[in-house]
């Protein structure tokens, strides 16, 4: 260690990397060198992969939005639109989420809460509407319903004109993750792999612009992950599913380009500053030494990034106003193509319009006033920033081989030993901010009296537009014809059965107005439903 030997109290990063007091060119040297660090849009591409990066095109500001019916998400969508927003990051509501329809039982109550109720190709048609799909692309926030969602999607661009060939977008279609971290899964592991192949398969004969897959390291994080857990695991899922694509007989070169991820940013800024750089080299190094990918774009790791509600109190919540600030700050730092920062309202509610045009506005400050795009990758060669992303892809490398050695990533969460793993460190985590080991202004120091007592606004929910929207479902199951209907949704269970991609045919059975869960209840009844495993 090069710092002053007088120093007490050791400091250690979430991952568990020890935090020197100063670097020297020595320290650099005994991580392993600055060979690696090479010039911007070059391999391994850890100064960013664009040569230009922000001077040429800064990155994409894309706000997650969506609540209510699609006529309010569209509004939104406008909303934020005209305030400078270059693209649109789709929230869908915990039913659509769950493949299920808005007036199945379990959905009463949560129709259009968090996020935008989507039972047929209606609901797409009207929240697009008017909207340059050419100008603005959109990611969908959707995993274990996937198929029909981004199905409706493609038909909806479609019946609009559209070229699928020319369409620019992404699903996020993470069902591993979800497993980990969030839930909304719908079928076993293995089939729902065996879905996200037939949308890569998809995408790459029909639409090759279109990213379809974003692997969300964000949600591992945010359930408990540390950075470098976060990023290992990341890449270990996106091996996974490029493995099972070319398993199908598919060119690296042909899907790789299709995968892209999304990372969160909260906690000591230098961590995700080095997590990222760490983890892009280390994915071009995956592709081009491991699967030999020849297109640049195929070892290329592009990423949404942005601030992780997990790093905001409901405790003194303007305070999320300047977290908010320095994640974009890392987010832009790290490289990022897409940022989509939380606003301060989201550690207890929906964000209010107030809240996401104050996040827009501090992503546009960063870019148009404090310098962040004048040069690339401007911590470059920073002995302190250079040894740690050395030492942090080495953790990240330990971490995948530990994943690999216990039979991979799908078997681990298969098996649950994945979640386990994370749920431990959650409750470690959650450990030390109660104890004030881990410091969080506003919530274990420098506390307000009385604080806990305040008022906070909460976005409305108008169960009002909820009747509308079961009114809305049972008109289009009136006035469509359901003998086609049915025939469509038999044509996608045999597929399903006969292990043909699904995907023409839910383009069929959605144009048909085939709902979400319809379709999803269709590909149930073939392959069944997941059952989580529980282990201590």
């Amino acid at each position: 260690m090069s710092g002053p030997t007088d120093d007490v109290t050791p400091v250690f990063w979430e991952s568990g990397l020890e935090i020197d007091a100063v670097y020297t060119r020595d320290d650099l040297r005994a991580s392993g060198g600055d060979e690696e660090i090479g010039r911007p849009g070059e391999y391994p591409y850890t100064r960013g992969i664009h040569p230009r990066m922000y001077r040429k095109r800064p990155w994409t500001m894309r706000q997650y939005s969506g609540f209510g019916t699609a006529a309010e998400t569209h509004e939104r969508f406008l909303y934020l639109i005209e305030r400078g927003q270059t693209g649109l990051n789709v929230a869908f509501d915990l039913p659509t989420q769950c493949g299920l329809d808005s007036d199945h039982p379990m959905a009463e109550g949560e129709v259009g809460r968090v996020g935008m109720a989507v039972d047929s190709l209606v609901d797409m048609e009207e929240a697009f509407a008017d909207i340059d799909l050419n100008e603005i692309t959109v990611s969908l926030t959707i995993n274990g319903a996937a198929v029909p969602i981004m199905a409706m999607y493609f038909a909806m661009a479609r019946k609009r004109g559209f070229a699928l060939s020319d369409l620019r977008g992404t699903a996020q279609n993470d069902i591993l993750k979800e497993f980990i971290g969030r839930g909304t899964w719908i079928f076993p592991v293995e089939p729902s792999i065996r879905l996200i192949g037939d949308t890569m398969e998809f995408c790459a004969r029909n639409a090759p612009r279109y990213n379809p897959v974003s692997v969300c390291g964000y949600h591992i994080r945010q359930s408990g992950a540390s950075p470098a857990q976060e990023m290992a695991y990341g890449l270990s899922i996106a091996r996974a599913y490029l493995d099972h694509a070319l398993e199908r007989g598919l060119d690296v070169d042909d899907v790789a380009r299709g995968i892209t991820f999304n990372f969160d940013i909260h906690g000591d800024m230098w961590e995700q500053v080095a997590k990222f750089r760490a983890g892009r080299r280390l994915w071009a190094k995956i592709l081009e030494k491991e699967y030999g990918a020849k297109h640049p774009r195929s070892q290329q790791l592009r990423m949404i990034a942005g601030g992780g509600g997990a790093g905001l109190t409901v405790q003194q919540p303007e305070n999320n106003i300047a977290r908010g600030a320095y994640y974009a700050l890392a987010s832009a730092l790290s490289g990022t193509q897409t940022m989509a920062l939380c606003s301060y309202d989201e550690a207890y509610t929906i964000p209010s319009e107030h809240a996401a045009r104050l996040s827009l506005r501090t992503m546009q400050i960063l870019m148009h006033e404090v310098g962040l795009c004048d040069t690339v990758d401007p911590l470059a060669g920073s002995y302190f920033v250079e040894t740690m992303t050395n030492r942090m892809e080495r953790l990240i490398v330990e971490i995948m081989e530990r994943v690999a050695d216990e039979g991979g990533i799908v078997r681990g969460v298969a098996e649950g030993r994945v979640q386990a793993e994370v749920n431990r460190q959650a409750y470690q985590r959650e450990r030390a901010l109660q104890s004030g080991e881990i410091k969080k202004v506003g919530l274990n120091c420098f506390v307000e009296r009385g604080e806990e007592e305040r008022p906070v606004e909460f976005h409305p929910y108008r169960e009002a537009e909820g009747v509308k929207q079961l009114e809305r479902l049972a008109r289009v199951r009136r006035e469509r014809d359901g003998r086609a209907v049915s025939a469509a949704l038999e044509k996608v269970r045999e597929d399903a059965r006969r292990e043909r991609n699904v995907m023409p045919a839910v383009m069929d059975a959605v144009e048909l107005l085939a709902t979400v869960g319809e379709v999803c209840s269709a590909l149930k009844e073939v392959f069944g439903t997941y059952v989580e495993p529980i282990r201590f």
